[in-house]
This record gives C-alpha cells, structure tokens and sequence, in this order.
C-alpha cells in the first residue's frame, strides 16, 4: 500500500510522540501503589526517624503510603544489595547515607557497585557531626587537644559507632590532617559509645548531632567543635574544625537512592516532592531537630555529592588501612 507523503509524516510524527506519552502517562500514574522505603538500621535511629518523616511527607503528597523496612546489617550493606536487586519501578527506594559511600571502599567483595546500581534520586540534608570530649580532659579547644594529643600520643581513647562509620572516618581525617595519634575503640552503635565517653572510659568521639546535642547543651559532654565546614545554628557558640584545620570537613547526610534504570519521570516525581518537603517550614524545623540542614537539589546534584564524598572517604580509608569488623 502507497500512503501519501502528508499522511506518512503524520504517522511517523505520531509515532515518536508515543514513548514521550507512555512517558508522561507512567509518571502520572505514580505511584498506584505502597512504596518501600529501605533502610539499613534499626528502628528508632536517627536514620529511621529521618526516613519514617519523609515517608509520611511523601505519603501525603503522592496518595500512596511509604513504609518503612528495616534491615540492618553489615554497614548497611544488606539494605543495598536488597534495593540492588529490586525491580527498577519506583516501588523500592533505599535511604542513602555517607556509608554508602565509604563503604564502596571499605568492603573489596561487595556483590553490587554502589555507584553504578543506586540512581540518585534526592539530597534530603547534610548533618554535621560533633567533637566532643569527657568534661575530665583538659583540652577546651581543638588547639589545645591537639597538643594534649600529640604530647600522649596512643593514649588518648577515641569512641566511635562502629569501624568504618562516619564517627570513625571523621576521626581518621582528624588524625591525618592534624598528626595526631588516638586509639580507636569501635562500639556496636552511638548509645554505649556516648555511655562509656559520659564515665570517663574513653576520652574523645566525633558523634552525629542529634544523639549529641542535648548532652553538649547540658554539660555532660563538652563539645570542641562541629564538622561541618561552617558553624552549625543548632550549637551556634562551637566553632568547626576547619577553624583551626584549613580544609577539614565531614558531614553526615541522608537521601534517597533508587535500582538503577528506574525511569527517570518517576524519579523526577520523586525528586519534586522530597524538595517540596525540604520547603515546608515544619518539615524543616523537625530536621532541624535531627540536627540536619535541608539541601534540595537535582538528581544529578545528589549524584555529585556521592561520587565526591565517595573518592574523599577512599583516600581516608585506603591511607589508614580501615578493614571492616
């Protein structure tokens, strides 16, 4: 059959505008069912209570729930490699954190690249973490424990929630950029780590802010400084560290990744309404009490953040000779 030239340009037009319908009518569609949002702690951490907030705000937002799967385990490992292998639709999203990205180097025989397999999907904040000492020790300011450290080098007993965590790495940078030498003592989670610090058994740790915060305005800790490369408002009168360490800087931060190949109209549904969270003020002020500043951005600007804190924590990790517990 010979179609006349206008008509073949109609259909072939027609035809290309196809995909971009399916497109359009896909993500209107999403999402038609609960979302899984997994996260690789424990319930009741500040990283659940972060991803339970956003998943009622998203809930609210998009008309489906968003639940929340705990699967600790392994760094947060288990949560990832079960997000992996996930069906690419939107329907399973994994709560990323910093230790997603020193993981990739901290662990030589995972079964996923965590680059490659995760999508960005959005940036929820960044966190600063604190350096903070038992009341006992002399040191007021990070130059002064500086040279309390150096003049007991191997002495001074540094806590941290568990080998390769962000209180660790952030103490290991600490230690490279200042040349300092403190013993590491890995806990099973913040709560005995800030226990034994409060009895005087260890003497140092690099905490995330919002287990920290209250213990720092009451006095029970004393904190020197955040991590963070500018002041933080929650603790407004600590100076941070790149103050008297040019260049020092780590923060803890939180988003959400998804399988990768998941379509990108679902994603940028997604990215929307976590930035239209990051704008509301209550949302805000209730981050705030997590101690997180809200950061909104593009996928593609998550996806930075990632590969950069990714490289930064494989010097850190390769430099100090770092091996999971």
């Amino acid at each position: 059959m010979h179609l006349p030239r206008r008509r073949f340009l109609q259909l072939a037009a027609g035809a290309t505008a196809l995909p971009a319908a399916a497109r359009i009518a896909r993500a209107q569609a999403y999402p038609a069912r609960p979302v899984k949002i997994v996260v690789g702690y424990t319930a009741g951490g500040v990283s659940d209570i972060l991803a339970r907030l956003m998943g009622q705000w998203l809930s609210q937002r998009l008309g489906q729930p968003f639940v929340v799967e705990n699967r600790p385990g392994a760094g947060s490992n288990i949560a990832t490699e079960a997000v992996v292998r996930a069906a690419p639709d939107g329907y399973t999203l994994l709560l990323v954190g910093v230790a997603n990205a020193i993981n990739v180097t901290l662990y030589e025989h995972l079964s996923f690249n965590f680059i490659r397999d995760i999508a960005p999907v959005a940036l929820i904040g960044h966190a600063p973490l604190v350096m903070e000492v038992n009341p006992a020790l002399p040191a007021k300011t990070v130059p002064e424990f500086i040279a309390y450290a150096k003049a007991n080098p191997g002495k001074v007993n540094m806590a941290s929630a568990g080998t390769g965590g962000a209180s660790h790495v952030a103490g290991e940078l600490f230690q490279m950029m200042t040349g300092t030498k403190l013993l590491h003592v890995p806990y099973h989670g913040a709560p005995p780590a800030l226990a034994d610090l409060i009895a005087g058994q260890v003497q140092i740790m690099f905490d995330n802010m919002a287990s920290s915060v209250e213990l720092v305005r009451s006095g029970g800790l004393r904190g020197l400084a955040v991590t963070t490369a500018a002041r933080t408002p929650v603790l407004p009168d600590l100076p941070s560290v790149a103050e008297f360490v040019p260049g020092y800087e780590a923060s803890g931060w939180n988003g959400f990744g998804a399988p990768r190949n998941t379509p990108p109209e679902i994603v940028d549904t997604l990215n929307r309404a976590v930035n239209a969270a990051l704008a509301d003020p209550q949302m805000q002020a209730k981050l705030a009490a997590l101690g997180s500043a809200t950061d909104p951005g593009s996928p593609a600007d998550f996806g930075k953040l990632i590969a950069a804190d990714t490289e930064k924590w494989a010097r850190v990790v390769k430099l100090t000779g770092i091996s999971p517990e």
